[in-house]
C-alpha cells in the first residue's frame, strides 16, 4: 500500500493530514470570527464559501476525507504501538520524559472527534439538508433579513449547555495541538527544527482554540 505499509509511512501521512486539519482550523476560525466584528461580513463570506463549488464538491470531501482518516490513522498507530511493546501511542515509559498530552493524545483525540459529531449536527447536516436535499441554495430564510448564517449561528450559542460544551472541546483541541503541531513536523523530517516548532506550537494551540472559544461566549452573552 505504498505509505502506509509501514508505521513510518503511516506517521507521515498522518502528519499531512494534519497539516490539511490544521489550515483548515485556521481558516475556520477567520471567517467565526467576522461574526464578531461584522454579521454582514461575516454573512457574504459564509455564503461564498457555502455555495463556492470549489469549496462545497472538491475542497469539502477532501475535509471529510482528512478528518476521518487522521483519527482512523491515529487509532491504527495506537493498535500497532500496543502491539509493539505494550505501550500507547506517543507514550513512554516515565511521565519525567514526555508531557501528560503526549501520552494522552488518543483520548483527547476521542473527545475532539465527540466534538466534530456535535459540531455536524449543529452545522453540517442541517447544512447539507438544506442544499442537497431541499435544493436550497439562496443562503435565505424567511424571517430573516439578508443571508441566514449569522442568525443561525448566534442561535445555536444562546444554549448555554452547549457553549460549555464547545469551550471544554477547544480546550482538549488546545492540549492536542500542543503537543501534535510539533509532533507532526517531527513525523516529516523537521526534528531539527524542535524548540522553534515548539513555540510556534504552543502558540498556534492557545491562539486557535482560544479564538473559538471567543466566538462562542461573546454570542452567548451578546445575546442572553
Amino acid at each position: 500500500m505504498g505509505i502506509l505499509s509501514n508505521s513510518i509511512g503511516k506517521k507521515v501521512a498522518m502528519a499531512l493530514s494534519a497539516f490539511f486539519l490544521m489550515f483548515f482550523l485556521l481558516q475556520h476560525l477567520v471567517i467565526n470570527i467576522l461574526s464578531v466584528f461584522s454579521p454582514d461580513t461575516f454573512n457574504i463570506v459564509s455564503h461564498f464559501m457555502g455555495t463556492n463549488t470549489l469549496v462545497q464538491f472538491i475542497l469539502q470531501p477532501i475535509l471529510i476525507f482528512a478528518v476521518v482518516f487522521h483519527f482512523v490513522m491515529g487509532f491504527v498507530l495506537e493498535l500497532i504501538n500496543k502491539k509493539a511493546n505494550g505501550k500507547s501511542y506517543a507514550k513512554n515509559n516515565g511521565a519525567a520524559n514526555s508531557s501528560w498530552m503526549s501520552r494522552n493524545m488518543i483520548w483527547s483525540g476521542v473527545t475532539i472527534l465527540a466534538f466534530i459529531v456535535l459540531h455536524f449536527i449543529d452545522f453540517w447536516f442541517p447544512e447539507i439538508n438544506t442544499k442537497f436535499i431541499q435544493g436550497d441554495w439562496s443562503g435565505t430564510v424567511e424571517g430573516v433579513e439578508g443571508f441566514r448564517y449569522y442568525e443561525e449561528l448566534v442561535h445555536k450559542f444562546m444554549n448555554p449547555a452547549r457553549v460549555i460544551a464547545y469551550v471544554f472541546a477547544f480546550i482538549f483541541l488546545g492540549l492536542h495541538l500542543a503537543h501534535g503541531f510539533t509532533s507532526a513536523f517531527q513525523s516529516v523530517g523537521a526534528a531539527s527544527l524542535r524548540k522553534k516548532l515548539e513555540l510556534v506550537g504552543k502558540g498556534y494551540s492557545i491562539l486557535i482554540p482560544l479564538g473559538f472559544i471567543i466566538v462562542a461566549v461573546f454570542h452567548y452573552f451578546k445575546h442572553i
